[in-house]
């Protein structure tokens, strides 16, 4: 049996052959280690901070995709003093993937007002777990005619808080 022949003026078949090889292995190399492309699942429990300074906690997230926690607030448009408030909300995992929408609740406990919140939880391209939310924050107002100025809209950005052992 002959080795393979390459046709006159091409590269020898054998070197062709080991060069896509090589070519196809450092491209699958590429794409295995490529920031921001891990399959790394961003998962909302644990303790999280967000720009303003503020904290929560979420606990474990069901089957259904429901979860508790709480949220110490570091701002307040109150003079109240501020208090730990329970929050609840779902996690949307229809299609389980690994950066999942989400949306809770806090019920505050030291001012008459409810907070929404709404985001998806992302893997950055460092590898680090990131929350991006929006807000609606709805006060109390005595009088219908007040109602426009109920309702205040902001976002934060929140951060997977590390224990000392980590």
């Amino acid at each position: 049996m002959s080795p393979a022949r390459s046709a006159p003026g091409c590269p020898p078949a054998a070197d062709m052959v080991h060069a896509t090889s090589s070519l196809l292995l450092l491209l699958l190399s590429l794409a295995l280690l490529a920031p921001g492309h891990s399959a790394k699942k961003c998962l909302l429990t644990g303790k999280w901070i967000n720009d303003l300074g503020s904290n929560m906690t979420i606990g474990a997230v069901n089957n259904r995709g429901e979860f508790s926690g709480t949220y110490h607030t570091a701002v307040t448009a109150t003079s109240n003093d501020i208090k730990e408030s329970p929050l609840y909300g779902t996690q949307n995992n229809i299609n389980k993937k690994t950066q999942p929408t989400f949306g809770f609740t806090v019920n505050w406990k030291f001012s008459e007002s409810t907070t929404v919140f709404t985001g998806q939880c992302f893997i950055d391209r460092n590898g680090k777990e990131v929350l991006k939310t929006m807000w609606l924050l709805r006060s109390i107002v005595d009088d219908i005619n007040d109602d426009w100025k109920a309702t205040r809209v902001g976002i934060n950005v929140f951060t997977r808080l590390r224990s000392v052992k980590e």
